[in-house]
């Protein structure tokens, strides 16, 4: 017997979870629920997280989550519940397969099957955000080589589990080459360890519209947060319907299993939802928690039940469907269909003790000799009609130890010297101050004096970040145009 913590969520939520934990009942799943409240009530009670501290208690005894979707409140101050179970529990790895169940759902891409495997806890969901000046506002990107390489690794540890033949990795590493350049120099590292998985790399863009058009040359895709955010829920609705993906968050002692629609406030209480997503979620936790003789006799009756044309309002079609349901009808539906396999879509097989043994590690690498080459400090400036060159002319007369100007560049673009007029200018600025020969290093002792002549001379500064060079390499990207 197995414990898991159990909410039921808002909206279509309580429906849903209901109808699921019926048919897992029925199939003889061998678990005890705890029930937690989560999402808007929880919110509206004072819990910024929408969770309260009774609940991550419950978390931390059974380590197992199956969540139906939540409401968050309107307006400011609600941090989503999502990112916040992921990051405070390291559910490092989110997981989303992405098939098609042609003829029975329409679809353009009647025979996809793609795993897309997205990191979870940083890249632009670190939420590190803040106003710089009046008109320009900034969000981090952070990747790191430890979270990187314990996501790839999980992806082509997956591949391995599941028989599945070909990793992809995407990244936007031709603009972003410090952040996506790490992380696709990781998977390329990590790719040799698999000599027997077939490994690509495609740039997000195209990559994104292949995926769209042709889906069935992927396998399984491992992306940054963000695009994988994105990509997952345009994989689902490919397939014919983001109501029906399921998705499992895996961590290193915890795991979060959910449907990865919303909570549908407008169909509450109205016995229409479709408990696929939610349902197939929790398929996945079976696997997860080492039942999956269980999770398999579930998945092939949810398959024949569809084969069958026994369908939710969201899915029924004339000439397809041949019988309309509500949730409780069609989890009646798939409970009589116990023990069957479907006839005309694949039959599922999940072997013993296949996900909860995949884990992601990382290499501890060994420090860097880091030197220190120079200085960018960001300005908000509107002097002079924003003239670059007034800007210029003011900041060279500061120098501190080795540094000085060297070029000021406004969103990205070097404006100074020699920039084009026709440039656009915010009232942000990036002022770079390096040594005259790059690989001369000093100390923080001359970022602290210039920027106090800066500081005196009457200019705002916002923030400075410091030049580096790690083992003789760049750290810090150049200027578009130096």
């Amino acid at each position: 017997m197995t414990n898991i913590t159990v909410a039921k969520g808002d909206g279509i939520g309580p429906e849903i979870m209901d109808a699921t934990l019926k048919i897992m009942e029925a199939a003889g799943a061998e678990i005890k629920v705890e029930t937690i409240d989560i999402g808007e009530k929880v919110y509206l009670q004072g819990h910024s997280s929408g969770m309260a501290p009774e609940a991550w208690e419950s978390l931390r005894r059974t380590k197992v989550f199956l969540k139906a979707p939540i409401t968050t409140p309107q307006g400011g101050g609600y941090k989503s519940l999502n990112v916040t179970t992921r990051k405070t529990l390291g559910l490092y790895a989110n997981v989303r397969p992405c098939i098609s169940y042609h003829p029975y759902v329409a679809t353009k891409h009647p025979v996809m099957d793609v795993v897309i495997i997205r990191e979870n806890e940083e890249d632009l969901y670190a939420g590190i955000e803040h106003q710089q000046t009046d008109e320009v506002t900034q969000c981090l990107k952070l990747i790191t080589q430890p979270g990187t390489e314990k996501i790839i690794r999980f992806g082509f540890e997956y591949a391995k589990a599941y028989g599945r033949k070909k990793v992809t990795c995407f990244t936007k590493d031709n603009i972003m080459k410090l952040t996506d350049g790490l992380f696709h120099s990781t998977f390329d590292k990590v790719a040799k360890e698999y000599p027997d998985i077939e490994s690509e790399h495609w740039i997000v863009d195209i990559g994104a519209a292949k995926l769209a058009d042709t889906p069935e040359n992927f396998d399984v895709i491992v992306m940054p947060n963000l695009y994988g955010d994105i990509l997952s829920d345009v994989a689902a609705q490919i397939t014919g319907s983001v109501g029906l993906g399921g998705s499992a968050n895996i961590g290193a002692e915890y795991a979060m299993f959910e449907a990865i629609h919303g909570s549908a406030p407008r169909r509450a209480g109205q016995d229409m939802a479709n408990p696929s997503g939610l349902l197939l979620g929790a398929i996945q936790m079976l696997v997860y928690i080492g039942q999956p003789q269980v999770a398999q006799k579930i998945h092939n009756a949810w398959l024949r039940t569809m084969e069958d044309g026994v369908h939710t309002y969201d899915l029924f079609k004339e000439g397809v469907s041949t019988k309309k349901v509500g949730t409780s009808g069609f989890a009646d539906a798939v409970i009589e269909r116990l023990g069957q396999e479907p006839q005309q879509l694949a039959p599922i097989a999940y072997s013993a003790g296949t996900t909860h043994k995949i884990q992601g590690h990382f290499d501890k690498l060994e420090p860097a000799k880091k030197d220190l080459v120079g200085v960018d400090i960001f300005l908000h400036w509107n002097g002079e009609d924003r003239d670059p060159n007034v800007l210029g002319d003011i900041l060279s007369k500061f120098t501190s130890g080795p540094f000085s100007i060297q070029l000021i560049t406004n969103r990205g673009v070097k404006v100074y010297p020699n920039g084009n007029p026709e440039t656009f200018c915010t009232d942000h600025w990036r002022c770079r101050f390096t040594s005259k020969k790059m690989d001369q290093p000093s100390s923080y002792n001359d970022v602290l004096a210039l920027s106090k002549m800066i500081t005196e001379a009457g200019l705002d500064i916002i923030k400075t970040e410091n030049l580096c060079r790690f083992n003789g390499e760049l750290g810090f990207s150049l200027g578009q145009g130096q």
